[in-house]
């Protein structure tokens, strides 16, 4: 499959969201991040200030998410949440919808909690991608999912959080793909290790890819094309917490 580094590069949101990350993995991260030129790191609510301080003046953009990982949060904690990550200089917030009330049924609901988050997002001129968590779902979940975010311009339709039992598939990417707006685009999460599976994600129409194996993935992609090696710049020591 033809492709240019660009291509492949700036559809990653290089994901630091393991609980476990400290402050020097996290530093580290966004310098990973930055050396391969990616689309964005999706960090831990907690760094999104630092985060955007470690990605300034580089063309990476700062990400985080609302009400992760299970959607569960109540609809004003995720709009506190969106406006604390806009504050913090966030520039695309990835949701959890309400997964209990998907599975309910309650769709007054589900688009309410969902607007609640864009409305706080656009009104800042920042991107949203809504977080189905497909693991649970039926198709006709999603499908009511994608219209819904259709209907609030939604920036994106997003596949999984990577902690269910399982991510992004070929088949839910193709309905999402087939049943959101043209202007809302697919983003695929969980699941995508290699070069070849984020080409093969590309193919199917997803514009964006959550993964933790970007130096994995980005280092095959520069090999294939014939480009030199990536070198990044080690992080400082980190005094204390933050």
């Amino acid at each position: 499959m033809s492709f240019a580094y660009a291509d492949v590069a700036k559809m990653i949101d290089h994901a630091l969201l393991a609980p476990t990350l400290t402050v020097a993995d996290l530093e580290a991260g966004c310098r990973l991040a930055v050396a391969f030129d990616v689309a964005s790191v999706c960090i831990m609510p907690y760094a999104v200030a630092r985060c955007a301080d470690w990605l300034a003046g580089s063309t990476v953009l700062p990400s985080t998410t609302i009400g992760f990982p299970h959607g569960g949060h109540a609809t004003v904690v995720k709009a506190a949440e969106a406006r604390q990550a806009v504050a913090d200089g966030c520039q695309e917030l990835d949701m959890v919808v309400n997964i209990s009330q998907v599975l309910s049924g309650a769709w007054d609901s589900v688009a309410a909690d969902i607007r609640a988050v864009i409305d706080v997002a656009h009104a800042a001129g920042r991107k949203v991608k809504v977080i189905f968590e497909n693991a649970y779902l039926q198709d006709a979940h999603k499908i009511r999912l994608c219209e819904i975010c259709s209907d609030l311009n939604a920036d994106w339709v997003k596949t999984s959080t990577g902690f269910a039992p399982s991510g992004a598939t070929h088949a839910d990417l193709r309905l999402m793909r087939a049943h959101a707006a043209p202007h809302v685009q697919v983003k695929a999460a969980g699941g995508v290790r290699t070069l070849d599976e984020l080409l093969a994600v590309r193919a199917l129409g997803a514009t964006r890819c959550g993964s933790s194996r970007t130096r994995e993935m980005l280092d095959e992609a520069r090999r294939r094309l014939g480009l030199p090696p990536v070198a990044v710049a080690p992080a400082p020591d980190v005094p204390g917490g933050y």
